[in-house]
């Protein structure tokens, strides 16, 4: 009963157009204060405690970073280096799309700031070469999601801080801890590889079949000086990844490095953003973050309720009496998480949903890596669905397309993407298989 009250109350704010962090809010304080005892300065104390975690430093150093690299020139020296390398194939330029978006991703961590970054360029250049505009939107609004999947990715960061400190049981009553942010980093590489792959295969068959123009193909001397123009960019790439892997600084620490590096190479190496500027990325960035903690300083409130009501347990203990095994609750997470993407953003279905679903997850033998990585790829389609996918409205703003036009658009990529979901789902070792290889999970 208590469940019913809960989730009836949340989804009646959120349908108000109330923000979803005040709906967490007002739905835990409603409850506690009106049908619990529990004391106010118990709910004050878990508001401090909760976000008093040295890993949150990390979520407004990486959206600093973003902004430093979407208007350092960063983006479009990335574009021209991977159009040298595979512009001559069949969809070369959406190709190279595909290729820049995973390589943006891997040193912003933000989906948003990749589609920005890559699509307010890529776009107009590939409508200019003859490729159809909802070709070109298809292809940026789903490989910007590519941000969630791959280190940094912001969100896996969150997921981390959302499940932190609940070490679950598994199956045969062992103990199970949480995941970490290096582990969840080192196990978003591979299958963001795999999804980059499939995007672009997809991308190469369309244009294919449909014909798309190709690009002359570039000299090894051109190839060789649009990669020297954007070694700075990638060089972030081997500063976070490898600094975090040889011990050399925590996730964190790698955070704050990439935002002092980005604005190094932005400002002093690239000279694309000014002096003048740099206020303006600061503001942007701490307007994001801000709303970030705010919705994080609530989801901790809401985990707590959860925690104090028994719901997890409840909910395991419900599976457990209808019979579901491992399939049907893999499968029914996938659908909780595709539904929540209908109505909400990614932070938040990951603040809400990971500390309900984890304690479950465990219990049901699933490595919490591997339960990571599947809500970041649910999260990933999410972005690229209506009606509230991010990464449409995003793509709308620069092609101008109305969302329903943009749904049609991205839908052979979004199948591709759903299909992979599926692959991730009940193929664990994919996910596993490289932080296993180098001892970082049992």
């Amino acid at each position: 009963m208590n469940t019913l009250i809960i989730f009836s109350l949340l989804v009646v704010l959120m349908v108000t157009g109330m923000p979803i962090s005040i709906a967490l809010g007002l739905t835990v304080l409603t409850f506690l204060f009106t049908l619990t005892d529990v004391p106010v300065a118990s709910v004050a104390l878990k508001l401090f405690t909760g976000i008093e975690k040295f890993e949150i430093m990390a979520i407004p150093f990486f959206i600093l970073a973003g902004n430093f690299l979407t208007h350092g020139g960063v983006a479009k020296r990335m574009i021209n280096f991977c159009t040298s390398m595979i512009g001559h194939w069949y969809g070369g330029m959406g190709l190279a799309g595909v290729l820049a978006c995973a390589l943006f991703a891997a040193i912003s961590g933000s989906s948003v700031a990749t589609v920005v970054a890559v699509g307010s360029i890529m776009l107009p250049a590939m409508v200019k070469q003859g490729y159809p505009k909802q070709f070109g939107a298809g292809v940026i609004a789903t490989s910007g999601a590519l941000g969630i999947l791959f280190p940094p990715s912001i969100n896996l960061v969150i997921y981390s801080i959302a499940t932190a400190g609940m070490n679950g049981v598994g199956p045969h009553g062992e103990a199970v801890s949480s995941a970490s942010v290096g582990q969840l980093f080192l196990a978003g590489i591979v299958p963001g590889l795999c999804l980059s792959f499939l995007l672009g295969v997809t991308t190469w068959w369309r244009a294919k079949k449909l014909d798309y123009p190709r690009m002359p193909k570039a000299t090894w001397r051109e190839r060789y000086q649009a990669f020297r123009d954007s070694m700075w960019g990638l060089l972030l790439i081997v500063v976070v990844i490898g600094g975090i892997y040889s011990g050399k600084f925590t996730p964190t620490e790698a955070a704050a490095m990439a935002a002092v590096y980005a604005f190094f190479i932005s400002v002093f190496v690239y000279k694309d953003l000014k002096l003048s500027d740099v206020p303006k990325s600061l503001r942007s960035a701490a307007a994001m973050s801000s709303m970030l903690l705010y919705i994080i300083t609530n989801a901790v409130l809401f985990s707590f309720l959860m925690t104090s009501e028994q719901i997890p347990q409840a909910m395991a203990a419900w599976m457990s009496a209808q019979g579901f095994g491992l399939v049907a609750f893999l499968l029914l997470v996938n659908v909780i998480l595709l539904a929540a993407g209908n109505f909400m953003d990614p932070a938040a279905i990951v603040l809400i949903m990971a500390p309900i679903l984890f304690p479950v997850a465990v219990k049901m033998g699933i490595h919490p890596v591997h339960f990571g990585i599947l809500m970041a790829v649910n999260m990933e389609v999410g972005l690229c669905h209506p009606p509230v996918g991010l990464n449409l409205y995003v793509a709308s703003g620069i092609t101008k397309m109305g969302i329903s036009e943009l749904t049609v658009a991205v839908w052979p990529w979004l199948k591709t993407m759903i299909g992979f979901l599926l692959v991730v789902t009940f193929w664990p070792s994919l996910t596993l298989w490289l932080p296993r290889l180098l001892g970082m999970v049992n």
